[in-house]
């Protein structure tokens, strides 16, 4: 059904109307963080650059880049372009030297902020009416508070239950027939497993359709496996909070790329070595400009995602770009023995092997000065045997199927199912020896 209201009518706007859009509110946000952040004036000053030099679209490659080192130098406003008697929230994310990532919001830049996850529910196919479990973290963490507002903004009911207390979330998800539930993949797929455990029929006894997924990389592999085990539609939303959370962008129901909300957002894709802009189509770092937010305005914010643009129209109407489901980072990418690996490229293989569940560890390790990658997967109670030939017949399909995608060998553990640790949040899966 083709569901348009006020609140996501900006989905529809020609590309004209788009890109008149974007320009008129990137000139404005230039003047504001060159007025008011000095970081951003320091660096402009340095390249001889004035707000009033942007004129057209094309002119946000000649702005100077924002990286996560510059918040962590600027801890903890430093990035502020609004008094603190104007912010009316604070969220912050954590940060690997200890100090975290502090984001501001003014009230209006929350209200576009839940205008974007509920158009993001709405691509997802939540409608008003449906009861949303919401298991992402609230406090600090942007995840939680974010897709709240902008439930509530669609006019959907909220279960504000959080992340954690997995019996509770079973309760509830089942007595207060809920239909819509957002959270992490890997989370999901643990509440899926104490299902399977009791032996109940997820169709038949829960009401939930639609799932929001997202705040972790996951494959498309791994969505068809969570479609195939529960008939719910499997959606991604992306964000970050360094933009603004979650809701920058989010798949329509053909499930061909998570279209970006371009009249909030500017999205560029760049090589990440020479910082060169590429030509939509062609993958590398993904680059964000916010073009509403007040408190903290983000100029060519460099995510480390990699992506790419499709520019081609899309059955659902939207003139909104997508970008490609984000499965890698740049800064996430293994060296192993002097090949790239992702840690998604070994998730892709492994969910081609019927026998493996959605469970696994990648460790990765250096023996003699050579480096070693064992991938330890959980696999089906009936594929474990006592005939040594048959298990190791199944490691060698699983290590086969990660060596055609990655050109690695590697060494595989087969574990029995629901022996990995499972994770509340965001799951961890790569334990890299060689840096302790």
């Amino acid at each position: 059904m083709d569901f348009r209201n006020e609140i996501n009518a900006s989905d529809f706007l020609t590309r004209k109307e788009l890109d008149e859009v974007q320009l008129f509110r990137l000139k404005k946000m230039v003047s504001r963080a060159y007025e008011r952040v000095p970081l951003y004036k320091q660096r402009m000053d340095a390249s001889g650059l004035r707000p009033e030099h942007i004129r057209t679209l094309k002119d946000t490659a000649l702005l100077p880049f924002t990286t996560k080192a510059d918040l962590r130098d600027t801890y903890p406003f430093g990035l502020f372009a609004s008094p603190m008697g104007e912010v009316a929230r604070l969220h912050a994310s954590s940060g690997t030297t200890g100090k975290p990532i502090v984001v501001a919001y003014t009230a209006d830049d929350l209200k576009v902020w839940h205008n974007a996850v509920a158009r993001s529910l709405l691509m997802a196919g939540v409608r008003p009416g449906d009861i949303l479990q919401n298991a992402y973290g609230y406090g600090l963490f942007t995840g939680g508070l974010g897709l709240h507002g902008g439930a509530e903004t669609l006019g959907v009911t909220v279960v504000p239950i959080s992340g954690g207390n997995t019996e509770r979330q079973l309760m509830v998800l089942k007595d207060f027939g809920v239909t819509a539930i957002s959270c992490t993949p890997s989370y999901f797929l643990h509440i899926v497993d104490e299902i399977t455990k009791r032996g109940v029929d997820f169709r038949k006894e829960y009401k939930l359709r639609v799932g929001i997924f997202g705040a972790e990389p996951w494959t498309e592999e791994m969505r068809q496996r969570i479609q195939q085990m529960t008939g719910i539609r499997a959606s991604d939303i992306y964000g970050l909070s360094e933009i603004v959370g979650p809701g920058v962008a989010n798949e329509c129901s053909h499930q061909c790329g998570l279209h970006i909300f371009e009249d909030y957002f500017l999205a560029e894709i760049i090589d990440p070595d020479t910082g060169a802009v590429l030509p939509d189509g062609e993958v590398g770092e993904l680059v964000l400009t916010t073009l509403s937010k007040e408190a903290m305005p983000m100029i060519r914010y460099r995510t480390r995602d990699l992506s790419r643009l499709a520019a081609e129209p899309c059955a659902c109407g939207r003139s909104l770009r997508r970008i490609q489901r984000i499965s890698a980072r740049s800064d996430d990418m293994l060296i192993i023995r002097g090949v790239n690996l992702f840690p998604s490229q070994i998730e892709t293989a492994l969910m081609r092997v019927e026998a493996v569940l959605p469970h696994y560890q990648i460790i990765v390790d250096r023996v003699r000065d050579l480096d070693t990658v064992e991938v330890r997967v959980e696999v089906m109670a009936e594929s474990f045997s006592d005939d040594i030939k048959t298990l190791e017949l199944l490691r060698k399909r699983i290590a086969g199927a990660v060596f055609e995608i990655t050109g690695i060998h590697v060494t595989v553990t087969l574990a029995e199912p629901n022996s990995i640790p499972r994770s509340e949040g965001k799951a961890k899966r790569v334990f890299d020896n060689r840096k302790k």
